[in-house]
């Protein structure tokens, strides 16, 4: 798939093998990657850096996605950002839980394990 943009992502992920399987594939993809290890570290590298998006794993040791999405969210409403960065979820859960995580504030839901060819599904949904 042809490069629409270079996106800055920011994976939350606890898991090693999770995380080098999307470095991998997002790099493919032409994408520049950062990644933090739960939650309480996402926040604190959303609040130096600008990411174009966000793939939240769910649960995380010391903050889980929930109540980092919350926070962010939050961030984003004191700073009247105008634009609200994309958030996904990434989570061993089915669907069914899906309404949840878009009442907190993330933007869509993604299964994992994930496979290489839907990593640009991911990032590139409307």
């Amino acid at each position: 798939m042809k490069l629409k943009k270079k996106l800055y992502i920011l994976l939350v992920e606890d898991n090693l093998l999770n995380i080098k399987l999307a470095i991998i594939n997002l790099k493919k993809l032409g994408h520049i990657i950062d990644t933090a290890e739960n939650g309480k570290t996402a926040i604190d590298k959303f609040k130096k850096n600008h990411y174009d998006i966000i793939l939240m794993d769910i649960e995380m040791p010391e903050m889980n996605g929930i109540e980092a999405t919350k926070i962010i969210r939050k961030l984003e409403n004191q700073s009247n950002t105008k634009s609200k960065i994309k958030i996904i979820a990434l989570t061993a859960h089915n669907n069914e839980d899906k309404e949840k995580y878009l009442s907190v504030g993330m933007d869509n839901l993604y299964s994992k394990p994930m496979r290489a060819n839907e990593f640009s599904d991911i990032i590139n949904y409307n």
